[in-house]
């Protein structure tokens, strides 16, 4: 469960709030009169995001031979 914060709790410190997400790399939520309002999440790096794509390259034939229109399914 993430932790949460009001908007005025957030406000009175919000550098140690913000380095407290970057260390732990947990979200934080901004509430509003108890309502969620806003996620705080770190950034994710490259490596996460090139991890998302492992493994969908399904077919990978002759990558220097340029690709027809017809193949792309973008045909006109």
């Amino acid at each position: 469960m993430p932790k949460t914060v009001s908007k005025s709790a957030f406000a009175r410190r919000p550098l140690a709030h913000l380095r407290e997400v970057e260390q732990t790399g947990e979200p934080l939520i901004l509430t509003d009169r108890g309502r969620a309002v806003l996620r705080v999440v770190p950034q994710a790096t490259a490596h996460d995001v090139l991890a998302t794509l492992h493994g969908c390259v399904v077919r990978y034939d002759d990558p220097t031979e340029p690709v027809a229109i017809e193949a792309w399914g973008a045909g006109a």
